[in-house]
């Protein structure tokens, strides 16, 4: 039996999440499964997985084969670098120290990028936001100059016609 680390969609059109599962190669897309693994919602910004990396590892050990997308997304988690340092462990090419540091550091490296494209997600959306509340402020400023201005305009004629008026009898 074929076993397939792959997708399964739930969610209503046009917002789709999915579930990272184990099923048989064969079993339909939303089909029955062996485990679920997690989830993977990508609508936001970056995408949300949440994914037992333990569960996904023992069953890549165990053979299963990802698809295309999960695979990117174990490559993203450091789930397939595990594998391949676990493969070396095997192998006798390192230890298993060696290969715990080197998972660790790049562990650690990978939270500080997604931490950082997470704060430039943050900054540019308050940046925008400002960037509008500043338009909208100017485009009100103009339009109440442009109301004060008509106002001294309507008022002007009215407030000269009285007083050239009251020029011409003092003149008499």
């Amino acid at each position: 039996m074929a076993v397939k680390i792959r997708l399964a969609r739930r969610g209503r059109k046009k917002l789709a999440k999915y579930d990272v599962v184990v099923a048989d190669a064969r079993s339909p897309r939303d089909g029955k499964f062996i485990e679920k693994l997690g989830t993977y919602n990508p609508l936001t910004v970056p995408a949300t997985i949440e994914l037992n990396d333990e569960k996904a590892f023992q069953w890549l050990m165990n053979g299963a084969q990802p698809s295309d997308t999960v695979k990117a997304m174990l490559s993203y988690r450091g789930v397939m670098l595990r594998k391949h340092l676990q493969i070396g462990v095997v192998k006798g090419a390192i230890t298993q120290e060696q290969a715990d540091a080197k998972l660790a550091a790049w562990v650690k490296e990978k939270e500080a990028k997604i931490q950082a494209k997470r704060e430039s997600v943050s900054k540019s959306k308050m940046d925008s936001a400002k960037a509008r509340k500043e338009a909208e402020t100017k485009v009100k400023e103009a339009r109440a100059e442009a109301i004060r201005k008509k106002a001294e305009v309507a008022a002007a004629p009215v407030a000269e016609a009285p007083a050239e008026g009251a020029a011409e009898n003092t003149e008499a």
